[in-house]
């Protein structure tokens, strides 16, 4: 029986892009993964399908599972021979009870390794506009947990952290907010000084409240902050208001739902994320090979014969090379066959392969790659690598020029309906997220998965004139990209309605 392994994985304090790669590769690599409440659904994504997903919920004054027992799971799934991860908010060993986790496991010779992340202490304050440090300020940075056990006062030297004069940085220390001010304010600290409290922090729902030491509980009060929260007091917080660059984000307090194939959403929703939108991915379709495929077997055995190699989308790019690796080629079987591509996205798609198109349409549509095919006037035969519903605009166009060509349907685009109701609640909630739409196959594939509703109430990013038009046949609201682009798509997002 193979020896399991534990790997305590940081995944930060909210803001999916702070994970680190070393925590990113243990998560796609695990069996099993047990994780906390705090690690937010982006990060949960990278969990592989067929890994084992155990929630442990822990949260301020209540845990779905008590500690010993987590202890216990992580010990029978290791001792079962599963690679397993641990993974929690923040970093394991900074009051996240890592070293209690591991305790257990090392007990019972358990291998096992602790992949550290970014600790809130110092990213919340960040996100806030407050450094920590700051040689004008302070010498020193203390980090406390403010945790206050039912029945018990807090057990804090106030009048150590008051001598030193240094930044003090209270983590889980919400409902203990108007102790710990007092606790400092007993121990001779100023009532003036400056003193912060950032809710949600490195997320799109971040609050920050500035206020002083003696003030902050009753301005925390009136703003209703809860858990998770980071309370912040020293000198450095009046630096808040000069350096906020998150809530300056164009997208900040806006919701996006990105509708992409799962594996093609991650570019366009980091990208979203970085301008500070909450983004949450349905991904209404999957692209699906089509196995067997003789007609394509049969192409790419004699590739030689042909002159040009259209694609109309990275999944062409994608299912080509798949069949070449399968069967112990590579390019090189290619050989100088031209490549044609209908926008940069496919062009990226062959790059990752060491290839280039060709040929890419001013406007990236069908009927636009066919004309700029007509306009090459090939003397050879034309290879098509495309979906099965593709659009017959691009073989009209081949035909009216009497360009001789192979249009083989290679993979098949499935509607999917994943976390629909989680969805359907975000889209009729006050304020509805904007849609992005990709193709018109996301627009139909989002119209299958919620079903019969009203959508004129929401507002569709569409890449371009086609999707824009099956949009609104669903009556959705739409804005639509200068060019099928990424970029001018998420340029159109930002400019809004």
């Amino acid at each position: 029986m193979k020896m399991g392994q534990v790997i305590l994985v940081g995944a930060g304090p909210g803001d999916p892009g702070l994970l680190t790669l070393k925590g990113r590769q243990a998560i796609e690599s695990a069996e099993v993964v047990v994780y906390d409440r705090l690690v937010s659904q982006a990060i949960l994504n990278l969990i592989p399908e067929n890994a084992e997903k155990i929630n442990v919920g822990k949260e301020s004054a209540h845990h779905l599972v008590p500690q010993e027992e987590i202890n216990q799971i992580l010990l029978d799934k290791a001792l079962e021979g599963k690679r397993v991860v641990r993974l929690k908010g923040g970093d394991p060993f900074l009051f996240g009870r890592g070293g209690e986790e591991l305790e257990l496991l090392a007990e019972h010779g358990v291998l096992f390794q602790e992949v550290p992340g970014i600790t809130s202490a110092i990213a919340v304050p960040a996100y806030g506009g407050i450094p920590v440090t700051h040689r004008d300020y302070c010498s020193s940075l203390h980090i406390i947990t403010g945790h206050q056990r039912a029945g018990k006062p807090l057990d804090i030297r106030f009048d150590a952290l008051v001598k030193t004069g240094g930044t003090l940085v209270f983590l889980m220390g919400v409902s203990a907010l108007a102790n710990i001010c007092k606790g400092l304010l007993d121990a001779g600290m100023e009532p003036d000084m400056p003193a912060a409290v950032v809710e949600k922090g490195t997320t799109p729902a971040q609050q920050s409240i500035l206020a002083t030491l003696s003030t902050l509980p009753d301005v925390a009060k009136q703003k209703q902050v809860k858990s998770p929260a980071i309370i912040i007091v020293g000198r450095v917080c009046t630096l808040s208001q000069k350096f906020d660059w998150f809530d300056k984000l164009p997208l900040k307090g806006k919701s996006v739902i990105v509708t992409r194939p799962k594996e093609r959403a991650g570019t366009l929703s980091d990208r979203l994320r970085a301008l500070g939108a909450d983004v949450t991915e349905f991904p209404c379709i999957e692209t699906i090979p089509c196995k067997p495929c003789t007609q394509m077997e049969q192409a790419v055995e004699r590739i030689d014969a042909y002159q040009w190699l259209v694609f109309t989308s990275p999944a062409g790019v994608s299912t080509l090379m798949d069949m070449l690796y399968s069967t112990g080629r590579d390019v090189r079987a290619l050989g100088r066959i031209r490549l044609a591509a209908i926008g940069p996205g496919t062009d990226r798609e062959l790059r990752k392969h060491g290839l280039h198109a060709d040929l890419i349409p001013q406007v990236y549509d069908g009927a636009h790659l066919g004309e700029a095919l007509c306009q090459e006037k090939p003397t050879g035969r034309v290879l098509i690598l495309r979906a099965q519903w593709g659009t017959p605009a691009l073989t009209a166009a081949l035909d009216s020029c009497k360009i001789s060509y192979d249009d083989i349907r290679c993979y098949e685009t499935r509607y999917t309906c994943p976390n629909t109701e989680q969805v359907r609640t975000l889209l009729t909630g006050e304020q509805a997220p904007i849609v992005t739409f990709t193709s018109a196959s996301t627009v139909n594939g989002f119209a299958a998965a919620l079903g019969d509703m009203d959508y004129s109430n929401i507002t569709a990013a569409c890449i371009g004139a086609q999707t824009e038009a099956e949009a609104r046949k669903h009556g959705l609201r739409t804005i639509t990209a200068s060019q099928a682009t990424m970029d001018a798509l998420i340029q159109r997002i930002v400019e809004g309605e």
